[in-house]
């Protein structure tokens, strides 16, 4: 309880002077966990990219058996720049490259195997699309992620310990060669039939001890120390349960990981709404692709989402507090396709469109209550545009009510929120009303908010806005009011 306490206390200190209020009202104590800062970076992010290639791009699978000849990896026009200068002119911030699928096959020249680009005809065997794409990704300013699968359907030895020794190897040349990583990338796909070096049979591992994770991702830190990993238990961030685009309405980023593991069956809800009470802060990456494979096939070209659905995806995501992890897959040649290209071209410009004026900007708000009657806490911090502001109450009081009053009648469209997850997830409950003839009419209502929440509402011109926050864990902090 003391280092609870402490590191409340700690994280207290640290918020910006101007909340540190006058007449000794300090701030309100952290409700743990909290997010790291690489977390929290993570959450800022909103959009990462997931690419998806390798020889099932050329097979016309989704999951390569693993006794693909190299030779049948041939890009005519491969262009990872094309890729990075795509993602970061419609808004994505991270890419993150399949460099090992479940197939074994590894799209940079690893010395621990023969299945790879280096037996390849693409450049002659000296080609390397993991360089490619992490020099890419830095010089049009996103970060970079690799997915390394811990299934391989190619080693003769997978199943045995010195697969895990092969995996962690591989896992070295990537984080020394190739850094820095922003996020590590896991799924639970483990075991089954497969190729297994000429044996053609299936196999089964123990999904939960086979790994050792704790001793391979304790590796992995001490080369990259602020590293994200991703696995249906984190630690840093979590699969949202689906991939269909759709995180939890309900969706806590706190989750309790004690018995959790990459492949364990049926925690699909856990992971899609999270836990209120959960011990560490697990936040839910949204993974899903812009087509209905994850791998280029020329049979989907007319399948590619369109800007809408896109659109709706990213409220169903970003929408509900998580991040969307797009995938965008090269076809044959080595580049997005077309289509995908103006599908992400369109779904940017919708973004643009939709939320390019925010009603709320420097609008008056009145609260039923602020943190010790100190401005510091107001709620005309919740649209002052800074983020390290908040309005928030005094401990004892977890409901809250907040008026806004737009610029004339408004048509009002989406309606953003945001908490201060710096001090933790808190809201359970809330309600948003509008101002309409004499009286205040429902409009909508919600349960998590956390990083952020997008409410869609039928199109209303109104003139104010009131937001009840009905329940919470403890007084609530929130950072952020938007009104489109």
């Amino acid at each position: 309880m003391c280092a609870l306490l402490n590191r409340s206390l700690l994280l207290a200190s640290m918020l910006p002077l101007g909340l540190m209020a006058q007449n000794n009202t300090k701030a309100p104590a952290a409700v743990l966990p909290v997010p790291s800062s690489a977390q929290l970076k993570w959450h800022e992010m909103e959009m990462n990219a997931f690419v998806h290639f390798t020889t099932n791009t050329f097979t016309d699978k989704e999951w390569g058996y693993g006794d693909e000849q190299p030779s049948i990896f041939n890009p005519t026009q491969a262009d990872a720049g094309q890729w990075a200068r795509t993602l970061k002119e419609t808004g994505f911030k991270t890419m993150i490259l399949t460099c090992k699928h479940h197939d074994g096959f590894c799209l940079w020249p690893s010395k621990y195997t023969e299945h790879s680009v280096k037996n390849s005809p693409y450049k002659n065997g000296k080609g390397d699309i993991v360089r490619d794409a992490r020099d890419a990704a830095k010089k049009y300013g996103l970060q970079f992620g690799v997915y390394l699968s811990p299934w391989d359907r190619n080693r003769a030895d997978y199943g045995q310990p010195s697969y895990v020794e092969y995996y962690r190897n591989q896992l070295k040349e990537l984080f020394t060669t190739y850094g820095p990583v922003f996020e590590m990338w896991f799924d639970g796909a483990n075991g089954g039939d497969g190729y297994y070096g000429g044996a053609k049979e299936k196999r089964s591992i123990k999904g939960a001890t086979y790994y050792d994770w704790p001793t391979t991702l304790d590796m992995v830190r001490k080369m990259e120390p602020n590293v994200i990993f991703f696995s249906d238990a984190g630690p840093g961030v979590r699969w949202v349960g689906n991939e269909r685009g759709v995180a939890g309405e309900t969706n806590w980023n706190t989750i309790t990981t004690d018995t959790l593991y990459a492949g364990k069956p049926n925690i699909e809800k856990l992971l899609n709404t999270g836990s209120p009470d959960g011990t560490k802060w697990v936040p839910a990456e949204v993974d899903v692709s812009i087509r209905p494979g994850w791998f280029y096939h020329a049979k989907e070209d007319k399948e590619v989402k369109t800007p809408e659905q896109l659109f709706d995806i990213y409220l169903t995501s970003v929408g509900r507090g998580s991040t969307l992890l797009l995938n965008v897959p090269p076809d044959r040649r080595g580049l997005f396709h077309e289509n995908d290209v103006k599908s992400l071209y369109g779904f940017a410009t919708l973004v643009k469109q939709r939320f390019s004026k925010n009603l709320a900007v420097k609008a008056p708000v009145k609260a039923d209550s602020y943190r010790g009657n100190q401005t510091a806490f107001a709620a005309r911090n919740l649209t002052d545009g800074n983020k390290e502001t908040y309005w928030t109450t005094n401990d004892d009081i977890t409901t809250g009510q907040l008026e806004v009053t737009l610029p004339a009648n408004s048509t009002v469209s989406y309606i953003v929120l945001q908490e201060y997850i710096k001090l933790g997830q808190r809201v359970q409950s809330f309600t948003i009303e509008a101002w309409q003839d004499g009286t205040w009419k429902k409009i909508t209502d919600g349960t998590t908010i956390g990083y952020k929440r997008i409410l869609k509402i039928d199109p209303v011109s109104i003139g104010k806005i009131r937001i009840n926050i009905t329940g919470s864990k403890a007084c609530p902090v929130i950072s952020n009011l938007a009104i489109y």
